[in-house]
């Protein structure tokens, strides 16, 4: 047998032999579900009987999934060779070792008296937890019994003391790994939420903490199990993280509608384990640390709003509630002190709210509005508060939209969240902005509905304004104020698209926000809702340099609409129209440029920076007093700051007419940063008030807008300004085209230029 195996350094069978091996060797069966985990353990365990002879004195033990019997395909074995110090112990273990490794599984052993196996238990909170799993599979059951029973016993004596560290331990595999509920490439095992922590939950409720490991939790991990066979069976071998391209092939196998729905369910799943772990966690902390009791030894109990109360760390019902007949608005305010006070709700008290408190009435009773309000404004309290009503379905009952929106992925990388939680995210980085606008509470439902026409067919600006609207007349909100939440959601976008897409200094630009705004008002909670959305999404989403051109769009048209007139586009550094040429001037994220009039200037810039490997953001390219101008903001590729020296030298040679300096970058084979959909042009015909704009949506490549810059000067285009919009791998690039709208011989001219330049994508 051991010639027909093919091992790897480690004396491990290589994966691509283990399918063939498993089934033939082992007889291990494959499968799907908790019935197939069975009899994989069931095998694993008839397979390994036979490699122990019959002898007092020893026993083989399985810990971890053999131990549960929840084997994956290609799980490993986890087995410990317990013994009383009879002789010959390690060529015994070599005996049983060697023919697991030659049958093509991984193996993960040791060999161990029972006071061994206690005393590394005592030091290592892990091995504590995975005997808890430890289950005799041949051999001395008396033996396997003492230590089994022992270690069972001392974890229940030492959990509360060894939790603390086990925290410390988990949180920073969960800064590793992250949450698994908005990952789109999630570890099952290691992730916030994963089946790590399910080994958690029932180590908590072995030691009689909590009844951790409830019917939701079981089911939760029942998925997450079978979402980690069927990842096995797709790929052929051990892998915990669900990779995208393997998404659509789990789902399958799942009988899961396509990979979002799988995607979808795995969150729903980590997100009730997540939420049970942190219940569990903080019974632990009020059994070790005790509350303030009161004179007959209990709990002391606290009023924080009406109807609630503090009772050892947590929100209840006051005895008033829960005799009289509830009011609908009693969940929403259960909340919104929860999400101000900072303290969870108790489990039983969102059980009662779940099963007792009416449905709310349309529409809604000031007090429950005014309660949304306080939930949404809590700040940092927001999340977990309307999590923990989420798990128990109170938000379904507020919102009946959010069935649609829970768990939703967003498959831009630049989101770290699923909808859902954006949307609370959202809500909760508003809140920041609370005091800069005149209507906050307007801000904070906008920022709650800003996505809600998401995974629907079509532009979600556009589709989500009668959703957002429905709701806030279901809330209560008058007419006028409906009205401004359908403008919110369908100009969300505005701001930060047109500061980073088009020319601030034309009047064009400014005129038409303003027309789309309408006041100062409106255009003030735009800004903070932008703000809100951009720190929600993630860091990618924003930038110290976006922020400014958004300011000074929203400032060029406050004073367009407090005025009437538009603000005069801005004057060019003086210092560009004295000296001799060429001039240049690096200032912060500034690059300036004066030159003798010609053409290609604004390319040869952007090359000779591309070269210095910066990025430009925005250009704009004018012709003062017979001097070409081109000014640019730049920022580094890579985070690594240029020399400037070298830089000022190339630019000066550049401009002056060397060739030689962007002649090193067109000798480069360049690469896209991403593959996907073809790069596509646009035309916008009254986008400015002396040009016609071009767009092109392409994948990002350094150096692309040298080489596009160049393509439209080689046809003929005179480039007047420039906007560089990246997201995540693709780029939105505009271009100003001096002159009139070109005829279709000469768009086509134009966009066949632009398209050729674009690098390929790799």
């Amino acid at each position: 047998m051991t010639s027909l195996i093919k091992k790897n350094a480690s004396g491990h069978a290589a994966d691509g032999d283990a399918n063939l091996l498993i089934n033939e060797v082992v007889g291990v069966p494959g499968g799907i579900g908790e019935p197939a985990r069975l009899a994989r353990a069931a095998a694993y365990d008839a397979f390994l009987r036979g490699l122990l002879p019959a002898q007092d004195g020893v026993a083989l033990v399985a810990v971890g999934g053999l131990g549960r019997r929840q084997c994956a395909p290609y799980s490993d074995l986890d087995l410990v060779l317990l013994h009383a110090g009879v002789p010959g112990t390690d060529e015994l273990a070599a005996s049983i070792w060697y023919p697991i490794w030659d049958a093509g599984l991984r193996l993960d052993h040791s060999v161990r008296t029972v006071a061994e196996a206690l005393s590394v238990a005592q030091d290592d909170v892990k091995v504590a937890l995975g005997l808890l799993d430890a289950r005799l599979v041949v051999g001395d059951q008396a033996l396997a019994d003492a230590l089994i029973r022992t270690a069972a016993d001392h974890w229940r004596r030492t959990a509360v003391r060894h939790l603390p560290g086990l925290r410390e331990v988990t949180e920073a595999r969960w800064q590793t790994h992250g949450e698994l509920a908005f990952l789109l490439e999630g570890d099952l095992k290691e992730a916030a939420g994963g089946l790590r922590d399910v080994g958690l939950l029932r180590a908590i409720s072995a030691a009689g903490i909590t009844d951790a490991l409830r019917p939701a939790v079981h089911a939760a991990h029942l998925r997450l199990l079978d979402t980690r066979d069927a990842l096995h069976q797709q790929v052929g071998r051990r892998v915990d993280r669900l990779v995208a391209q393997e998404r659509d092939g789990v789902a399958a196998l799942l009988v899961v509608d396509d990979g979002d729905a799988l995607l979808r369910r795995v969150a729903g799943a980590a997100r009730t384990v997540s939420h049970a772990l942190d219940d569990a966690f903080r019974a632990a902390d009020r059994l070790r640390s005790g509350r303030s009791r009161g004179g007959n030894g209990r709990p002391a109990r606290r009023p924080v709003a009406r109807d609630v109360v503090e009772h050892d760390g947590e929100l209840v019902l006051a005895r008033t509630a829960i005799g009289a007949r509830p009011d609908p608005s009693l969940s929403l305010r259960v909340a919104a002190a929860a999400a101000t006070t900072r303290l969870p709700i108790a489990r039983a008290t969102c059980e009662w709210l779940a099963a007792y408190c009416p449905p709310l009435p349309a529409p809604w009773p000031a007090e429950a509005r005014a309660a949304l309000t306080t939930l949404l404004g809590a700040g940092p309290g927001l999340v977990p508060a309307w999590e923990t009503c989420d798990r128990y379905g109170l938000v379904d009952g507020w919102l009946p939209e959010w069935t649609r929106l829970r768990s939703l992925p967003q498959h831009n990388p630049v989101h770290r969240y699923t909808l859902d939680r954006h949307l609370v995210q959202t809500a909760h980085e508003a809140s920041r902005h609370a005091r800069e606008v005149e209507r906050p509470d307007l801000l904070l439902l906008g920022a709650l509905l800003h996505d809600i026409g998401k995974g629907l067919t079509g532009d979600h600006s556009t589709v989500g304004v009668p959703l957002a609207q429905a709701v806030a007349t279901r809330v209560g909100l008058p007419p006028a104020e409906v009205e401004l939440i359908g403008t919110l959601v369908r100009l969300h976008l505005l701001l930060p698209d047109v500061a980073t897409r088009r020319d601030l200094s034309d009047p064009v630009t400014i005129a038409s926000v303003a027309e789309a705004v309408g006041d100062t008002g409106t255009l003030d909670v735009l800004h903070a809702l932008v703000r809100a959305d951009a720190a929600a999404t993630g860091p990618a989403a924003w930038s110290d340099w976006k922020g400014r051109l958004v300011a000074e769009l929203v400032a060029r048209v406050r004073t367009a609409l407090d005025t009437g007139v538009l603000p005069e586009p801005p004057v060019p550094d003086p210092a560009l129209l004295a000296g001799p040429l060429p001039v240049v001037h690096l200032t912060g994220d500034r690059v300036s440029v004066a030159a003798a009039d010609r053409r290609g200037l604004l390319a040869t810039v952007a090359g000779c920076l591309a070269l210095h490997r910066l990025e430009v953001i925005s250009a704009d390219a004018s012709v003062v007093d017979g001097r070409a101008l081109v000014e640019c903001r730049v920022q580094p590729r890579y985070g690594l700051e240029p020399d400037p020296v070298p830089l000022r030298a190339d630019l000066r040679r550049a401009v002056g007419g060397d060739v030689s300096v962007t002649q090193r970058l067109r000798g480069r084979a360049l690469a896209a940063r991403g593959g996907g959909a073809a790069p596509r042009v646009v035309w916008h015909r009254e986008a400015a008030t002396d040009a016609v704009l071009l767009e092109l949506r392409a994948a990002d490549a350094a150096g692309l807008l040298y080489r596009v810059a160049c393509a439209l000067d080689e046809a003929g285009a005179l480039v007047r300004a420039a906007r560089i919009s990246t997201l995540g791998a693709d780029v939105v690039d505009a271009f100003y085209l001096v002159g009139g709208w070109p005829d279709d011989d000469a768009r086509a001219r134009l966009e066949a230029a632009v398209l050729a330049a674009v690098p390929a994508a790799v």
